[in-house]
């Protein structure tokens, strides 16, 4: 039916895969090129725009210290600028250009892992996509289908995933200091975090999941489509539009209590490591890869299940649709219940954790590098800010 086109392209033949590895290869080529020349010219712009308008901000407080008479040395003009003032006084868009490089950072940086988790994921792996571990797959991926294969995909994730992530931490640090004012004055509150972090993933990943869609199906060993507008055309015109958040509802049940465990970690680590929330690399770091790690390990079933509604695997041994219990290949896995049985039916329990190693090791420092760029662009544009202000004051005393 409307799934078989994709079903026969995904039986290709172990000899076309050879000649198919140049095309994967090309093309994933060209989208690394695409997306470095983009991120080199957003990145001249951005150097220069580090300190968006903060509305609402109160005025900086200047002691003067007197001597003989003569204005001295202003209390702003030595002191560190509020770190952790920012989120108090800064605009949304503040949030917004710091969570979307650091998203696309953390995506970018761990693309060929995450290409491999895919593949580890598979339910029926083919016998060339059948690795022992991480090392081994990049190595025989690399080996076979040619060094830019793992990027396949990449500039369709780098797409979503500016807008996710910026969407995703101007959320979270508004609700958080909104509810932690109220549920926990003056101090962190874990259900104010929790809570912002599960509204924050809603806006997430509706943006990014019509880009997990297409980046999973290019992932796929023997994947084929030629690039990322083949396969969004091939999937709209088969599948149709609601193909692309088929998984939404599995990405949320997922992806909600793996964010209330990362935030909680990383904002409960932060408090040990790092109690005067001052700017610390090593900390962020650190806080950041132990609550990624914690989180992707407790919910990798329900990654499994997602991989599997993403790609829509072709699976051999199931009823099929309209054979009265006959086995056949299935033709659509319609919902999260749907996945649960048809991982549990193939795979048994061990099953729901294929690919964990691949997704811990993908997790933490993807969640290091994402909590580093943010606290790095935050620290970055409230120093900015802080200098500039200290500036205009000094004009305007000059002036008088």
């Amino acid at each position: 039916m409307e799934a078989d086109g994709f079903l026969r392209r995904r039986r290709m033949t172990a000899e076309r895969a050879g000649g198919d590895a140049g095309v994967a290869g090309a093309s994933a080529g060209a989208e690394v090129r695409w997306l470095g020349g983009r991120i080199w010219g957003v990145s001249e712009s951005l150097v220069g725009s580090l300190s968006p308008r903060i509305g609402g901000e109160t005025e900086i407080k200047t002691v003067i210290q007197f001597s003989g008479g003569a204005p001295g040395v202003t209390l702003a003009d030595t002191s560190e600028p509020d770190y952790e003032g920012l989120p108090q006084g800064a605009s949304t868009s503040t949030h917004m250009v710091a969570g979307a490089v650091a998203g696309i950072m953390e995506h970018c940086l761990m693309f060929p892992i995450d290409c491999v988790k895919t593949r580890m994921q598979s339910l029926q792996p083919e016998p060339a996509a059948r690795y022992r571990n991480v090392m081994d797959a990049l190595r025989r991926i690399i080996t076979t289908e040619g060094v830019w294969r793992p990027m396949r995909g990449l500039n369709a994730t780098a797409v979503g995933a500016g807008p996710a992530h910026a969407l995703y931490f101007a959320c979270y640090e508004k609700l958080k200091k909104s509810l932690g004012d109220i549920i926990h004055p003056g101090a962190n509150s874990h259900l104010a975090n929790g809570v912002a972090g599960c509204v924050s993933t809603l806006l997430h990943d509706a943006a990014m999941n019509p880009s997990e869609v297409v980046k999973q199906r290019l992932q796929m060993y023997n994947s084929p489509y030629r690039g990322v507008m083949d396969c969004v055309r091939a999937v709209w015109q088969s599948e149709g539009a609601a193909a692309f958040y088929r998984s939404y509802t599995t990405q949320l049940t997922m992806n909600v209590p793996f964010q209330v465990l990362h935030f909680m970690t990383y904002e409960s680590l932060q408090e040990l490591l790092n109690p005067h929330r001052e700017y610390n690399p090593s900390s962020h770091m650190v806080s950041g890869a132990l609550a990624g790690a914690i989180a992707a390990a407790a919910t990798t079933p329900l990654d499994v299940c997602k991989t599997l509604l993403n790609t829509q695997e072709s699976l051999v041994g199931l009823p099929a649709a309209g054979q009265g219990g006959g086995q056949g290949t299935h033709r659509h896995i319609t919902g999260l219940a749907h996945a649960f049985r048809t991982v549990y039916r193939l795979g048994g329990l061990p099953g729901f954790f294929k690919g964990v190693q691949a997704r811990v090791i993908y997790q933490m420092p993807s969640t290091a590098i994402s909590w580093s760029v943010y606290e790095f662009f935050k620290y970055g544009i409230t120093k900015h800010q802080h200098e500039k202000r200290i500036a205009q004051r000094r004009e305007g005393e000059k002036e008088k």
